[in-house]
């Protein structure tokens, strides 16, 4: 099995890819949904930001208020930093034991979908394949005013916050094309399908893996003979 890195912009359609390709029999691990999930109640990242942060970032019902602790971090690199140090590890974590499962099942690959992909790099040397969902800028806009109801500055704002799409399509080895039809990111998606199940990528991953695990018990059984003998 091998790992395909899937990211894009704000508006840009990645969730659209990343739905598609789950039609599709594609295993998808969502870092969104995990960091959410590694901050619940009675979670070790939970304590530690309820700690740090104060009771005030919660809600009535226990959970924490992601939209006061973004207005928090947003304004202070220091916090934000300390936030980041809090949950990466833990997201890290929840990722790999979803990748092990995925393993242990006999996919070929799996995707992970990373909005900040490239902007953290934390991720990037254990990727085979990097997937970045793209459209172009006045797209992106319309898309975005229309979706969250904004006005084109506020807009242009968010934009501004992340790294250029031009930027992350130069990084990226395949380009979803999605400033047009749905029915035309759909047929680029059916293609790197099926460009990424024919990959022998994975038969690499899976001799390394025999090898490893034969190597270990290689050396389990030598060492057994020395003590018993």
């Amino acid at each position: 099995m091998f790992l395909v890195g899937l990211t894009g912009g704000i508006a840009s359609g990645k969730s659209t890819v990343s739905s598609m390709l789950r039609e599709l029999g594609c295993p998808i691990i969502d870092a969104d949904v995990v960091a959410r999930k590694v901050v619940e109640p009675h979670t070790p990242a939970y304590s530690r930001i309820v700690y740090h942060f104060g009771p005030e970032i919660l809600l009535e019902n226990g959970e924490i208020d992601r939209q006061k602790l973004g207005q928090l971090i947003f304004s202070s690199e220091e916090k934000r930093k300390l936030l980041n140090s809090i949950t990466h590890p833990e997201i890290h974590k929840a990722m790999l034991k979803e990748i092990l499962f995925y393993f242990l099942r006999g996919y070929r690959y799996v995707v992970l979908d990373v909005p900040l992909l490239f902007e953290t790099r934390r991720l990037t040397q254990f990727l085979n394949h990097t997937v970045v969902v793209y459209c172009d800028p006045a797209t992106q806009l319309s898309r975005l005013m229309q979706r969250d109801g904004l006005t084109q500055e506020q807009a242009e704002q968010r934009v501004a916050a992340q790294m250029p799409l031009n930027e992350k399509r130069g990084l990226a080895n395949h380009v979803i094309e999605n400033s047009g039809s749905r029915e035309d990111a759909h047929r680029q998606v059916l293609r790197l399908h099926t460009k990424l199940e024919d990959s022998m990528d994975f038969l690499l991953v899976r001799v390394i893996a025999i090898a490893a695990t034969a190597g270990l018990s290689g050396i389990l059984l030598y060492a057994a003979k020395i003590l018993l003998s």
